[in-house]
């Protein structure tokens, strides 16, 4: 399974990568992708909706079951992902690359705390 060195993961099989401003992308992980099974349906938050630690943002549904990705942190939902929406398979093609979900403004900034790098989360799934 591909694990980017490039984000930090947490244990419930999402990715974050930092990116410019204090902005996170956010999405789930191959090892995620893979369990669901095939993606058939996309739920997204809003465009400007402000989000807690821990709120569900986005639901994913499969051929398998529905799968939930939660906020890593208090934020503003800045960007979604439509093409997601559109073709939600893009998430079992590509869940690191045109498969991301939103990207989140953290409030007070990113903090890796409690999240984990990549070999850590290798460790996790293997």
């Amino acid at each position: 399974m591909e694990t980017p060195d490039d984000r930090f993961y947490n244990e419930e099989h999402e990715w974050i990568k930092p990116m410019d401003g204090g902005t996170v992308r956010i999405g789930i992980s191959d090892y995620a992708q893979d369990q669901l099974g095939d993606v058939v349906y996309v739920e997204l938050p809003g465009e400007g909706d402000t989000v807690a630690k821990d709120d569900l943002v986005v639901e994913i549904e499969s051929t398998k079951s529905v799968g939930e990705v939660y906020a890593p942190f208090a934020g503003k939902i800045v960007a979604v992902n439509q093409a997601v929406a559109d073709s939600p398979e893009l998430i079992n093609s590509s869940p690191y690359g045109e498969g991301w979900l939103a990207d989140l403004e953290v409030d007070g900034g990113f903090s890796a705390d409690g999240l984990l790098d990549a070999a850590a989360y290798k460790d996790l799934t293997e």
